[in-house]
């Protein structure tokens, strides 16, 4: 895709197997384990068996090779594999890069799929422990001596100067927290199931790093989550309603970095969510206003505004007041601070239900579902869209 004009991805590909494990915060078993159960019951929910998959593409941060789940799920001869760097910036451009190879004969049926015990296991909350000697470790060599060791120390930069342009305080992010949890009360998948709050409870929650406290944090989460992608042609003789791919795109900004571009022309906005933005409209020829149902990427409340406002739903500032206002369906399933934390794959498996009408939180009619992935950090999106 260039990002100069659209291109011709769009209404080639589909989604229609999703599968996932429990989500949970100590899953008793191995990461391989979690992925091979979320492939399997993608497949099973797709009418597929392993023998119709000839590609898997996974993230670079998944601990589970391509080839050892194929082996371990059954899948015999692979003729794409692929992986995605930038952690949670990668989920929407799993489904891409299986969407083009598909488009382009390279695979048939492809399975994305995302699993770690990042709760049990390695917690990225915990922030950097060790890096290996890379430019990426030298980039946030600049910051870390300073004390900005986490994800959240890193966001929390972003989004102190944002309150400070646009005159608000931080209960203006609890919104989204409060929107997420009201959906995940809902969701009997979802970790926080019957646990909605107030804007109180987000009010009197612990700091973090001012101005983020602790129900602006996405939660840790052990967990698979998988979603199978071929062509539309054949998706209409599966059993479930296909997910279209209307259009799919990656984007990194200028003066780009992964959660510390700190030297950029301003904090205020996510230039990558941007690049984003306008590569999905262009190519699909859709606008805000044309959006059914919005899956959100909210490690971080903060950036869940930032993205709304890139993507042209509100002015600058206005994001706060656009959640509070109800005006988009918003993370239906729970979003990853009130369902799972599983790099945003969970959020895609969302939008699909969406476009089937399977929802626990259904959006009547939802006929156009877009989903973002991760923010400060090179990312992607999606609009998946009905058949037809």
């Amino acid at each position: 895709m260039s990002i100069r004009r659209p291109d011709t991805l769009g209404g080639k590909a589909a989604v229609v197997g999703i599968g996932a494990t429990e989500f949970s915060k100590n899953s008793g078993r191995s990461e391989l384990k979690l992925a091979v159960e979320a492939v399997g019951a993608a497949l099973d929910d797709a009418g597929l068996t392993p023998a119709d998959v000839d590609g898997l593409v996974t993230f670079t941060m998944d601990t589970s090779p391509e080839i050892t789940v194929a082996q371990a799920a059954g899948i015999g001869e692979l003729s794409f594999f692929s992986r995605i760097h930038y952690g949670g910036g990668a989920a929407c451009a799993t489904v891409q890069q299986a969407a083009l190879a598909v488009a382009s004969g390279v695979a048939d049926v492809v399975v994305c799929y995302r699993a770690f015990n990042e709760r049990s296991g390695r917690r990225f909350g915990s922030g950097v422990q060790r890096r290996e000697p890379t430019a990426e470790g030298a980039a946030l060599g600049w910051n870390l001596p300073s004390g900005l060791l986490t994800p959240a120390s890193w966001v929390a930069m972003a989004a102190q100067r944002y309150l400070h342009t646009y005159g608000l305080e931080p209960d203006v992010f609890g919104q989204v927290a409060v929107v997420d949890r009201r959906h995940a009360a809902r969701n009997p998948a979802a970790y926080f199931h019957g646990q909605p709050i107030t804007l109180a409870d987000h009010a009197a929650s612990r700091w973090i790093v001012e101005p983020l406290r602790l129900l602006d944090c996405c939660q840790e989460t052990d967990g698979g989550q998988a979603l199978v992608v071929t062509s539309v042609e054949r998706a209409r003789d599966l059993p479930r309603p296909p997910a279209v791919v209307v259009a799919a795109a990656q984007g990194a900004g200028r003066s780009q970095e992964q959660m510390t571009s700190f030297y950029r022309d301003g904090l205020t906005g996510l230039p990558e969510t941007g690049v984003v933005a306008r590569q999905l409209w262009r190519s699909s020829g859709l606008a805000p206003a044309d959006i059914d149902v919005g899956i959100l990427y909210d490690h971080f409340t903060p950036f869940v505004l930032m993205q709304l406002e890139e993507f042209g739903f509100c002015g600058p500032g206005e994001g706060g007041a656009f959640v509070a206002a109800d005006a988009l369906p918003l993370n239906t399933h729970g979003g990853q601070l009130g369902e799972a934390y599983l790099h945003g794959m969970n959020g895609i498996a969302e939008a699909v239900r969406q476009i089937r009408g399977t929802s626990v939180n259904q959006v009547a009619g939802a006929a156009s579902s877009l989903v973002t992935a991760g923010t400060g950090v090179p990312t992607s999106g999606l609009i998946l869209g009905a058949d037809g």
